[in-house]
């Protein structure tokens, strides 16, 4: 039988220590990979449809659930505010938003939750598409006598919900609560200012280059912008979950999240006046 072990004297016993199991990442921001992951089910779904890999057709994406000003206002087809963020316009179009989604919802989860970063996608992006829709209306409408399709372009992709997550990220970047260095934090929010800002930049120079020469790009900066502006409103009440009172964080995340559906459906009701 082992003698038991004998300690010098002023030396306390400590249990041997277990290893720290890292959680995989893809656990950490569940809400992120999900998204992705729906993204690009939707485009295999797509592809395996028949659509082509480099370009679908205007009829091909308006099947699939992109968005069109007509499509909505005079066909009452209101589903497709939503399901145009998950449907893209080739696969470099899917590529590239996907890229973009990942790395801010990789940065954006720890702050809003996953129910925030939801909750951000879905709202923001609608946001993004219902002013779209209502410049297209108001540009397109009076030159068209084609039906309903024929009023504007169609609208697809993710990207005015990723500029909506990256408003919000800019707001709550800011907040005193963050255990992180004040120069790591001005760090992360200057990155996603510019990121914002370049890439605002880069569409609307497409889509003047498209306006002068009669071809091109076509770039939905209208959805762009609804998305950033609204992911800017929706941080406001906010506090970050990471470093804030749970019961804090949830109930600004409330407040938020109903103020957006406020201005939604106050913005739809006027929308939905306007055919006539």
């Amino acid at each position: 039988m082992p003698e038991p072990e004998i300690l010098p004297p002023g030396q306390e016993f400590s249990a041997p220590q277990q290893p720290v199991r890292r959680r995989p990442q893809w656990a950490t921001s569940p809400a992120t990979y999900v998204l992705v992951g729906v993204n690009c089910l939707v485009f295999l779904a797509m592809t395996a449809g028949g659509v082509r890999l480099s370009g679908p057709t205007a009829d091909q994406l308006l099947l699939w659930g992109a968005d069109n000003a007509g499509a909505v206002l005079l066909g009452g087809q209101w589903w497709r505010i939503v399901t145009a963020m998950f449907v893209h316009v080739g696969l470099l179009h899917l590529m590239t938003n996907m890229w973009c989604l990942w790395n801010l919802g990789l940065l954006a989860e720890p702050l809003l939750g996953s129910f925030g970063v939801f909750a951000v996608y879905i709202l923001t992006g609608a946001a993004g598409n219902l002013l779209s829709t209502f410049v297209n209306w108001v540009q397109y409408h009076s030159q068209s006598s084609m039906g309903m399709f024929a009023y504007g372009p169609v609208g697809a992709g993710a990207s005015g919900a990723v500029f909506g997550i990256a408003g919000a990220l800019i707001v709550l970047l800011k907040s005193q609560r963050l255990p992180v260095p004040p120069n790591e934090l001005k760090r992360l929010r200057r990155s996603v200012i510019y990121f914002a800002a370049i890439n605002l930049v880069i569409g609307f120079s497409i889509s003047f280059g498209t306006h002068v020469f009669g071809s091109g790009l076509s770039i939905d900066n209208m959805a762009h912008l609804g998305g950033f502006g609204s992911g800017l409103l929706f941080a406001m009440p906010l506090v970050p979950r990471f470093g804030s009172p749970r019961k804090l964080f949830t109930a600004r995340l409330r407040l938020a999240i109903g103020m957006i559906v406020g201005v939604l459906v106050l913005f739809g009701f006027f929308l939905a006046q306007l055919p006539g």
